[in-house]
């Protein structure tokens, strides 16, 4: 005789693993891959066996039965633990990143609800809601991206629903990235001679000059040592970065302090000449120094002697020199105001990192070679100092047929 197939209360003839409970819900039951047994549930026998195909495509397509339970927070711990081939600092910031804006924004979603609409709407609310900037959004992207890309990898997703998502957003009227320029001849000018001249902010001259003049980064600035300078040659050796972050996850360390890394790329262990007013900057700082008793008092991983020290002897960081920045501009420009109504220049605002575009503009407006400018800067990929070399050669080609126009 044959057994008589389950059905539900209407009647209707239940699937293998198909059950209605007391309730009135259904339930569907399975074995993956690994033997394991798994439960969906479902209002109707309709939604239940739609998930039972989905089921069925994932087993069909390799996709893990564990990732309808895994979570985006559950997917960055194993990104966490198996992540290698980034700096220190780099990873740091990659974890400061999620944890700040991501873990309890989207991080409870199960990777298999993901959808590219879910990402794109979290990008929105950072940059509406939250107000970051298109670079912030950017370095969030960086990490989650990745994050994404390993659950793809894994068998857990079919495709990283983050794909794109940033790209089509910047191209519409939503963040737009803020171009990033370095000072204008005028303004450097400005900047420079009030340091120079102005007592309160003269011991800041010396680090803003070396700035300006050489290009470097923050870190290859601040690292710098005497040792790696040889005023005779007038040629800066860049061996270094000093980095400065937060240990709070890493082997049990805690709090904010300083590791000395390789330069940022393989391109960035370098010689950079001195101009004639960078090798006048180290002369007045090495004096200043003397007279003022100021000896370096640190060793980071072995390095000590470091030049551009505080009044402790403790190494600058990027922090310190770009809230000296914001004092200084505003102080500058108060002063300009009180010289005139209106002021003919008055100091943007900008951070470290512009020093390095202004830098870069100077090279560019003196026609220095494409290749020397790559080579100065460290760029691993020429294609950076390209973006750089075409942004600041369209303004100088404005400003000539301005000149042109009025000769015509």
């Amino acid at each position: 005789m044959a057994k008589e197939k389950r059905r539900d209360k209407a009647r209707v003839v239940l699937r293998t693993g198909e059950i209605q409970r007391k309730n009135g819900t259904y339930m569907y039951s399975w074995t993956d891959r690994n033997k394991k047994r798994r439960t969906v549930y479902a209002k109707t026998l309709a939604e239940l066996r739609v998930k039972e195909e989905d089921i069925a495509k994932d087993m069909s397509e390799g996709i893990k039965a564990e990732a309808r339970y895994t979570t985006l927070n559950q997917m960055y711990e194993l990104w966490k633990d198996l992540k290698r081939g980034v700096k220190d600092n780099t990873f740091e910031n990659y974890k400061y990143m999620y944890e700040t804006f991501v873990r309890h924004q989207i991080g409870d979603k199960r990777l298999a609800m993901m959808k590219k609409s879910d990402i794109k709407r979290f990008y929105n609310y950072l940059y509406d809601e939250r107000g970051l900037k298109s670079s912030t959004i950017d370095s969030i992207h960086t990490v989650l991206h990745q994050v994404l890309d390993m659950a793809v990898d894994d068998n857990f997703i079919r495709n990283n629903p983050s794909s794109n998502v940033l790209k089509e957003l910047k191209q519409s009227t939503m963040m737009k990235s803020e171009k990033k320029r370095g000072l204008t001849k005028p303004e450097q000018d400005l900047l420079l001679n009030y340091l120079k001249e102005t007592s309160s902010v003269q011991n800041w001259y010396t680090v803003f000059a070396v700035m300006v003049g050489t290009g470097l980064r923050v870190g290859e600035l601040t690292g710098l040592r005497w040792c790696d300078i040889d005023l005779e040659e007038g040629v800066i050796d860049i061996n270094h970065t000093l980095v400065y972050y937060n240990h709070r996850s890493s082997d049990g360390k805690r709090g904010c302090y300083f590791n000395v890394n390789t330069p940022k790329t393989l391109a960035g262990n370098r010689q950079v000449p001195m101009l004639d007013f960078v090798k006048e900057a180290f002369v007045m700082e090495k004096e200043r120094q003397e007279l003022l008793d100021i000896h370096c008092k640190a060793s980071v991983d072995g390095y000590t002697d470091f030049i551009f020290v505080n009044r402790f002897g403790q190494p600058q960081h990027q922090g310190t020199l770009n809230k000296a920045i914001r004092r200084i501009i505003r102080d500058c420009n108060d002063e300009q105001f009180s010289l005139s109504d209106t002021p003919e220049v008055l100091l943007p605002h900008f951070s470290c990192h512009s020093l390095r575009h202004t830098f870069t503009t100077r090279m560019c407006e003196a026609g220095v070679n494409v290749k020397v400018i790559q080579d100065t800067l460290g760029h691993k990929d020429i294609s950076t100092t390209l973006n750089i070399y075409a942004d600041v050669t369209k303004e100088l080609k404005k400003k000539e047929f301005v000149g042109l126009d009025s000769y015509f």
